[in-house]
């Protein structure tokens, strides 16, 4: 069924037009999704780093405020204990988080405590005692069982505290004491909180988990999940101080938008290093991208049917004129001759027939210019030989033939010394000569390259019977004809020529290779004395002599 200018046309621009903005369309939205992407996942990482950063100066704050307390009088004698138990009662009661304050003699029995607790009691085998007589100490998030059962809590789980203590000394320097606090770890969700909830919107359904420093088990995070091992990338990231984000699988087997961070303390206080890990499902985290592609590509759709429709009544608004057109660029495309009628009356048609005759008089111009092109790219400009590129040209073709090529390796034995003595025009001349006598001495189908300097290649046949002694034969005629004396520039001149062979594809695939392997025979050649002939063999060279020559 032919189909006319009219539905050719609207077909045409319609299709184009359909695909185009199909392509602009997924294009467009690939890129928005990637920018959304980018975007969900630094919300992640910026607020994995605004936990971790505040959960560091929160740290830092409460060490201070157990700094300046150490420094208070009342705390450092140790001469008015019920002032000093005023003082943490106040501080606590300030405070919520101080679970418990309270300080010990120098051989770590408690001395005064927050609401009494634990007075009496000796801690001195206890961390935040043995550490705190050091200089100031702060411990990472673990139980209290036994503070879990003097304070009360609601929960049947034991409570979790950081611990801050410091030294407490005399005006002499001497160590009278410790002064210990334990923070209550719920803090932490206070914190969590805090940085969340002003981005409740943008970070729907997201995860917060705090993951110790020490043994990478969870710190803060679902219920579930509190006290285990968190074996991800993201923790491996953040040890190494990365703030940043990826899309990783978790060990539920689910994959999971992830932002993390590491807390790196705050002024001097060093930090306990905290990983903060901040993850949203995908499916969730990457709704609005899906969401976002499903929109432009509708859009996408409606106005490619929009402009296919134009596109038919346009086709319509030209098709007579171009009808003309048609017909005479059919006749041109089936190779017979035919002028571009001239369109007047409408400006663009005008335009257009004009152009179109310039552009099949210029394409015609460009065609003729181009086989020029081609036959001087594939020529060396000084013999008129084939050169590398037409080289590339034929073994292109002969790849497709299963026939079997000898690749003849050709170096001129003495040309430098003509060069040196004579000049380089007088060698060029030469250069010009041999090529003309190697194509005499090869046959219509053998093919010659000059590949550079005083360098050819000749590629011809292998020989089917005669095999390596016919190949021989040939490379000595070559070398007698190259031998014979030249007259130029009023001088007798003679160089010699040494040869290396090599078989394609039988010694190698690739003719680059089995080049290589002309290319070490024809120095085996010149090794063996020059002006002789050297087949290559896959264990060895074999050299077949040759009639001397002056020396290269």
């Amino acid at each position: 069924m032919k189909i006319n200018l009219r539905a050719y046309m609207a077909l045409f621009f319609g299709v184009i037009i359909i695909a185009l903005t199909m392509l602009l369309s997924i294009a467009i939205s690939r890129h928005s999704g990637e920018t959304i992407k980018r975007e969900i996942g630094n919300s992640l990482s910026t607020t994995a780093f605004l936990m971790a950063d505040k959960l560091d100066s929160f740290m830092w704050s409460r060490i201070g405020e157990v700094e300046v307390l150490s420094q208070i009088d009342d705390i450092r004698s140790q001469e008015d204990l019920q002032t000093a138990q005023a003082l943490m009662d106040q501080l606590k009661s300030s405070i919520h988080v101080f679970s418990w304050i309270g300080m010990t003699d120098s051989a770590g029995k408690v001395v005064a405590a927050s609401d009494q607790i634990l007075v009496g009691t000796d801690i001195s085998n206890r961390p935040v005692y043995q550490e705190g007589r050091k200089g100031t100490y702060t411990g990472d998030v673990h139980d209290a069982f036994l503070l879990t059962n003097l304070l009360s809590s609601t929960s049947e789980e034991p409570l979790q505290f950081v611990d801050i203590s410091r030294p407490l000394t005399d005006k002499n320097g001497n160590i009278t004491g410790v002064l210990a606090a334990h923070l209550s770890w719920e803090w932490s969700e206070q914190v969590k909180d805090a940085v969340v909830q002003p981005l409740k919107d943008e970070l729907s359904g997201a995860e917060v988990f705090v993951v110790s420093g020490l043994d990478d088990t969870i710190l803060l995070g679902p219920d579930e999940m509190l006290g285990k091992v968190l074996e991800i990338q993201s923790v491996d990231r953040a040890k190494k101080g990365a703030n940043s984000w990826l899309v990783e699988k978790w060990p539920d087997g689910k994959e999971y938008l992830t932002g993390f961070a590491v807390g790196d303390g705050n002024y001097d206080y060093t930090g306990l290093g905290w990983k903060v890990i901040v993850r949203i499902p995908t499916e969730h985290a990457f709704s609005p991208v899906d969401h976002l592609k499903s929109y432009i590509i509708k859009i996408g759709t409606i106005s490619a049917v929009i402009f296919a429709i134009f596109g038919w009544f346009l086709a319509g608004y030209v098709t007579n004129p171009l009808k003309k057109i048609s017909k005479a660029a059919h006749s041109l495309r089936t190779g017979n001759e035919a002028v571009i009628p001239y369109i007047k009356g409408i400006k663009d048609l005008e335009f257009l027939s004009g152009s179109i005759r310039d552009l099949v008089d210029s394409l015609l111009q460009t065609e003729s210019n181009l086989g020029k092109m081609e036959t001087l790219a594939h020529q060396d400009q000084l013999t008129g030989l084939g050169n590398r590129v037409a080289f590339d040209h034929f073994m292109k073709i002969a790849k497709l033939t299963n026939q079997s090529l000898s690749f003849m390796y050709l170096d001129l034995d003495g040309f430098k010394n003509i060069n040196d003595t004579h000049g380089h025009h007088a060698g060029d001349l030469l250069l010009q000569e041999v090529a003309n006598r190697l194509k005499e001495s090869t046959g219509k189908t053998d093919k010659i390259y000059r590949l550079g300097g005083d360098e050819f290649l000749v590629i011809l046949d292998t020989p089917s019977e005669s095999g390596e002694s016919g190949l021989a034969n040939i490379a000595n005629e070559l070398i007698h004809n190259i031998n014979q004396p030249y007259h130029i520039m009023d001088e007798r001149l003679t160089v010699g020529c040494s040869i290396g062979c090599a078989i394609w594809p039988e010694h190698d695939l690739d003719p680059f290779t089995v080049i290589s392997y002309a290319d070490k025979a024809l120095y085996a050649s010149k090794k063996a004395g020059k002006n002789q002939f050297t087949f290559h063999r896959s264990s060895k060279i074999n050299h077949l002599p040759g009639a001397q020559s002056p020396g290269r």
